[in-house]
Parts: C-alpha cells; structure tokens; sequence
C-alpha cells in the first residue's frame, strides 16, 4: 500500500510489476487530499467515530458496573440479551435497521449513523469492561464507603481507575469499527458530502477511467495513519488490559 502510494498511475499499471518505485512522487498524495472531499469526509469521520466512542465507553462503563455490582430481576435476561446482540453479524441487521431508521426520519443524518456504530460497539464495550469490574475485589469498594464515600465517587475515584485497561481496549475497538466501516455509511447516508473516509476511499474508481490504484493507495495510507497514531499512544495500557483479562480467564 504505502509502495504503491509513491508510484506514478502508469508505473503502478504496468503488466510486468516493480516493487520499488522507479520514479517516486507525492502527486498522489495531492491527487487524494486536495482533489476529492477527503477535508469534508475526515471531519465525518472524526465527528461521527469521536461521539460513537465517547458515547460507547461512558454507557457501556455504567451498565458493567451495574451488572457486576448490583443485583436486580432480569440481570440476567439483560446480560443473555446483550450477548445475542453481540452475536448477530452487522450485516443481518443492515436491511431492518434501515427500515426503522428511515420510519424515524434519521437517514442522512449523523445521529443515525451514531446509533447504528452504537448497536455494534456497545454489546462488547459493557462485555469486556463488565469482565474488568469483576477482577476488582468488593473490599475495595467496600472501605471508600466506610470512609464516607458516595456511589459515583466509588464509581469515579476507586472502580474507573482500577478498570481503566479495559476502558481502553474497548475504546479501541470502538474506533476501529466505526472508523472502517464502509456499508453503513454508504446505506445511510445519501450525499457525498455526508460520506465518511471509508467511502471517500472508494470514490477513486471511475466508470469512465477506471480506477486511480496510486492516488486510492495515497488516500488508504493517509486514512489508516489515524488508526495506528491512536493505538501508539495507547499502547502499553492496551496491552496491560489484555494481560489482566488473560490471568483472569
């Protein structure tokens, strides 16, 4: 990909294949940035996956603290139901989700795009961080009340700290999953300006003139920097997150 991204369009077309570019270029580059909507699409991408994270880790950290600490009639139908909708391909749900959403007036807008990530990254957020609140011992949660301390502050300055490795992980996974999707977004929205970065990557194929291999591989490198940028800097906390899952399986 990142080869490709350096070749001119002839070069990358050529019957007998280069590896190394022969004339290496930034037009592509150019080509991808500034002659498509990739400013306008980012900014999509950056708003809608943004607001899906946020939202996927504040709703999924209160409802596996509620599921591991408390005890309430349907807990149990609530967990069951949760891993169905986990187990359910997003695929199968495209068609009726579509449906729904358009009775409800939200086609085109982000807020359907927000909630349609939502059902996808929400059942494993409150899965996984559910898991982490269990390794935590009741002890702990037990003294900050003896010492006077609140639910939420329970909640904010004992467990959130204690589960934050796998806060994490499943924010990563949150990213990633609204940040590739490709078929929900295309489904959903209906103007090109309303296009996240996935569909962007698509708009170089051309009925007329085929498509711009270079200039799509410029624009998929350009698009995957964000992914590898956010697990950089989370990293050592991601990796720590799965250790403690591990031991505790």
């Amino acid at each position: 990909m990142v080869n490709t991204a350096f070749k001119p369009r002839s070069e990358a077309m050529t019957a007998t294949p280069r590896f190394w570019p022969g004339a290496p270029t930034l037009h592509n580059f150019d080509v991808a940035l500034n002659g498509t909507e990739f400013w306008t699409n980012l900014t999509n991408s950056l708003l809608v996956v943004g607001v899906t994270v946020v939202i996927s880790i504040v709703l999924g950290m209160f409802a596996a603290a509620a599921l591991s600490r408390f005890r309430f009639g349907g807990r149990r139908t609530v967990m069951v139901a949760i891993l169905v909708a986990q187990m359910l391909p997003g695929t199968a749900l495209l068609v009726p989700t579509f449906l729904v959403f358009n009775e409800a007036g939200l086609l085109g807008t982000y807020t359907g795009l927000v909630l349609a990530y939502l059902a996808l990254t929400l059942p494993f957020s409150i899965w996984v961080m559910r898991g982490f609140f269990l390794t935590v011992p009741v002890e702990v949660e037990e003294a900050a009340r003896i010492d006077g301390a609140s639910t939420w502050q329970v909640l904010w300055r004992i467990l959130f700290p204690l589960v934050l490795p796998g806060v994490i992980a499943s924010s990563v996974f949150a990213f990633i999953a609204a940040w590739n999707d490709y078929l929900i977004a295309y489904t959903f929205m209906k103007e090109q300006s309303q296009y996240t970065l996935p569909v962007w990557l698509a708009s170089f194929t051309n009925p007329a003139q085929g498509t711009d291999y270079s200039a799509q591989m410029a624009g998929s490198v350009v698009f995957s920097l964000p992914v590898v940028v956010f697990f950089l800097l989370i990293q050592r906390k991601l990796v720590s997150g799965m250790s403690a899952g591990a031991v505790k399986g």
